[in-house]
């Protein structure tokens, strides 16, 4: 499948989804039948990337909530610009932007309570986008 690694494309294209809420915890071991969303390794330990049903399940101690985004849109890796597009227009909003990026699709960690507002941001630069493609 030839995949078109225009900005504006990725962009007009993006199908936003709230997929629940998560928390990042720092663990020096993830927990023997926790199953989390994401693991970052780092030199202090593992940043974990959980859902909060998980979570609580396991006793884990939740510090912050987020909002788990899924950018679906025809891209690859190496389409460039996107996340930073995504990041600029929810920053300009005071909305924290944790990616995640997939193989498949990026993943967009927000605060709970601006996530409709950050939805509604990124369907609206979807709707701009479009503008730009060629008829």
């Amino acid at each position: 499948m030839t995949v078109n690694n225009s900005l504006d494309y990725a962009l007009a294209t993006m199908n936003v989804k709230a997929q629940g809420v998560y928390a990042f915890l720092s663990l020096e071991e993830i927990p023997e039948g926790v199953e989390p969303f994401a693991v970052v390794r780092e030199f202090e330990g593992k940043t974990v990337v959980i859902s909060e049903d998980r979570a609580i399940a396991a006793g884990l101690p939740i510090v912050s909530r987020y909002v788990r985004l899924s950018i679906d849109t025809p891209q690859s890796l190496e389409t460039i610009g996107l996340a930073a597009m995504i990041a600029q227009s929810l920053a300009a909003r005071s909305i924290t932007c944790n990616i995640l990026a997939g193989f498949h699709r990026d993943h967009i960690f927000v605060q709970v309570e601006k996530a409709v507002e950050a939805e509604e941001i990124l369907n609206g630069l979807k709707e701009q986008a479009r503008g730009w493609l060629p008829a």
